[in-house]
């Protein structure tokens, strides 16, 4: 066959690129065979109550707990808290947040398939909710996201952050 590169497969069934004599290579090359024109794919379900047996899959939701620690140019200690009361009145997944007039930092569980998700969120928190909570335009100097199980390792041990009490907005 000349024209095809080494190793790459023949088109099956047509002339056109996309192996088929019609639209998107209609004729069957996909799947072994055509569907007549009309006929729908069977489509399966699942009983209600039916549960996944075997290993969980790898992108059930788990529980991190974040803190984000934030820092920046000074500012007035009753606006730093109520931006901080807002934060947490919009989004109230928050469980606490310390301040300071230059720096705060907030502490949640996050619900997230992995670690990289659960810290993309935590890292567009402060920016997107800058404006509507109307946060000090500080910056992210801190991220730190763990997963429940070592959270609860480190506190039974006695070391780690302290359990999130009281929750709420606190100075430092």
């Amino acid at each position: 066959m000349s024209g095809v590169r080494p190793g790459t497969p023949a088109s099956r069934g047509g002339t056109g690129s996309r192996g088929g004599t019609g639209p998107r290579g209609a004729t069957g090359a996909r799947g072994g065979g055509a569907r007549p024109a009309g006929e729908e794919r069977a489509l399966t379900s699942v009983a209600a109550g039916d549960r996944y047996r075997g290993e969980e899959p790898a992108h059930t939701p788990r529980l991190w707990h974040v803190t984000l620690s934030v820092s920046g140019a000074r500012a007035p200690l009753p606006e730093v808290r109520r931006a901080l009361e807002q934060l947490a009145h919009d989004h109230p997944f928050l469980l606490t947040s310390r301040y300071a007039d230059d720096h705060a930092e907030i502490r949640y569980w996050e619900e997230a398939r992995d670690l990289h998700d659960a810290a993309a969120v935590a890292l567009r928190l402060w920016g997107e909710h800058r404006q509507t909570a109307g946060l000090p335009p500080w910056e992210i100097v801190g991220l730190e996201v763990i997963d429940r199980s070592t959270y609860h390792q480190r506190i039974a041990a006695g070391y780690g952050p302290a359990p999130a009490t009281p929750v709420g907005v606190h100075p430092f």
